[in-house]
């Protein structure tokens, strides 16, 4: 069973940071795409921000320049490292993965999901 974690999320004030992490645990052979995405009150989920397994990376239009995704492979965990952070950010922020283990070949996991809350 894959599982992903999520950690770092909080509550900050207008141009903060924060740095949010994921990391996956169970039995892992290999993590191909990472990505974060993000669901505002009583709209749709959003893509964020996305890893390849080569480090190629892509941003949405309204967090590009702000916001960075990276891996850490030997730790099988993903990062979002946001600055400049705007209300409109606010959200609770997963993490997916593409994940090949023991028990399925290739399959898609979520995290539980962490708050972000930017105050003006």
């Amino acid at each position: 069973q894959v599982q992903l974690l999520e950690s770092g999320g909080g509550s900050v004030q207008t141009g903060g940071s924060l740095r949010l992490s994921c990391a996956a645990s169970g039995r892992i052979f290999r993590i191909d795409d990472m990505a974060w995405y993000r669901q505002a009150p009583g709209k749709q989920r959003e893509l964020v921000a996305g890893i390849s397994s080569g480090g190629i990376t892509h941003y949405a239009d309204s967090v590009k320049g702000r916001f960075t995704i990276s891996r850490d492979d030997a730790k099988d965990t993903v990062y979002l490292q946001m600055n400049s952070l705007k209300p409109e950010d606010t959200a609770v922020y997963y993490c997916n993965a593409l994940v090949v283990s023991s028990t399925l070949p290739r399959a898609l996991h979520w995290g539980q999901g962490t708050q972000v809350t930017v105050s003006s």
